[in-house]
């Protein structure tokens, strides 16, 4: 991964979060924290 392509990736993330604060209220970060969470225990239990 070069420079230009990190930093497009990294303004699209920024975009997105931007967009899902204002339009959202963090509707879907917050859905993604609680699945990843979620995630992290499952993957806890097959340790």
């Amino acid at each position: 991964m070069n420079n230009t392509l990190s930093l497009i990736l990294a303004a699209l993330l920024i975009g997105w979060i931007s967009f899902d604060v204002v339009t959202n209220d963090s509707a879907n970060l917050i859905f993604l924290g609680k699945e990843l969470f979620d995630l992290i225990e499952w993957m806890a239990f097959w340790r």
